[in-house]
């Protein structure tokens, strides 16, 4: 096997264009700067809302194989060329939104079993061996119940992969500051009239938002903005880009971040920290 290099990083995602709308700046900047980005995606969205009229045809199977083509194109966009889908293709359906009858659907991730898949992310960790893996929160940002299972299979492959002999050093979670979130639907709703998309806006809609207290790390990839933004356009189906703002297909604005936030929730973070590496063996230390 290739030697990896010495700062490896795992992304645990629900859904095509969940890594570049949460962590498309992050990734680019550290696939730039020569770390091993994983992107590991649990379903390919089969049941997500199509945006523009001429691909609305595409559902079930077919969405989702237009789906993973859109996010080859996105990571390509990000410079990250080690992709997963786990379990491997077709292994877990996307759920659809929470309560309704997709929910109970057997070959779907919400109904999969928690040790089975996270084993099989097991098996990536022990392959890549990452220093950091990033994930959501408990509430998978925002109840979608394909986002809180990708939470609970990540941090159960957290616990399976200790057991197994490689300790992952520290693991984050998706956040986005409230003070930040704010400040920046205030400039969005000054300019909402122009956006060609959005018939409105709402804090709300954000996940992942939190007080100020709870982000630990602050990644700036805004060198890196135009590569996130030509990622997320890349999910055509799923998003509509105006810089610094996107739609989904709910066609509410939402601010367009190019810094990145986190909360350490395994490991130890310095004060203001800058670098999910800070601290780990092999990776970057943090300035002072």
């Amino acid at each position: 096997m290739t030697e990896l290099p010495d700062r490896r990083l795992l992304l645990v995602h629900a859904h095509p264009d969940d890594e570049s709308i949460n962590n498309g700046a992050t990734m680019a900047r550290y696939a730039a700067e020569g770390a091993h980005v994983t992107l590991v995606t649990c379903t390919l969205g089969e049941r997500g809302e199509v945006i523009p009229p001429e691909l609305r045809h595409l559902t079930g199977a077919a969405l989702g194989a237009h789906r993973r083509g859109e996010l080859a194109a996105a990571l390509r966009e990000l410079g990250v060329t080690d992709f997963r889908l786990l379990g491997g293709a077709g292994r877990y359906g996307d759920s659809g939104m929470m309560g309704i009858p997709d929910n109970e659907d057997p070959g779907c991730f919400w109904q999969a079993d928690l040790d089975t898949a996270a084993g099989s992310l097991v098996e990536v960790i022990l392959e890549v061996r990452p220093q950091v893996l990033v994930t959501y929160d408990d509430d998978g940002g925002y109840g979608h119940p394909d986002h809180i299972q990708a939470h609970r299979v990540a941090m159960r492959a957290v616990e399976l992969a200790d057991e197994q002999g490689h300790r992952i050093e520290k693991v984050y979670w998706n956040r986005v500051p409230r003070s930040v979130a704010e400040a920046a639907f205030a400039r969005l709703q000054d300019e909402l009239a122009a956006l060609p998309f959005a018939k409105g806006a709402s804090l709300a809609d954000v996940p992942g938002v939190v007080d100020d207290e709870r982000i630990t790390t602050a990644v700036d990839g805004s060198a890196h903005a135009p590569a996130k933004a030509a990622a997320m356009r890349a999910h055509a189906t799923q998003i509509e880009v105006a810089e610094p703002y996107f739609a989904l297909s709910n066609e509410l604005a939402q601010p367009l971040f190019t810094t990145e936030y986190y909360e350490l929730v395994r490991g130890t973070a310095g004060p203001g920290e800058t670098d999910l590496f800070a601290g780990v063996a092999g990776g970057a230390e943090e300035a002072s």
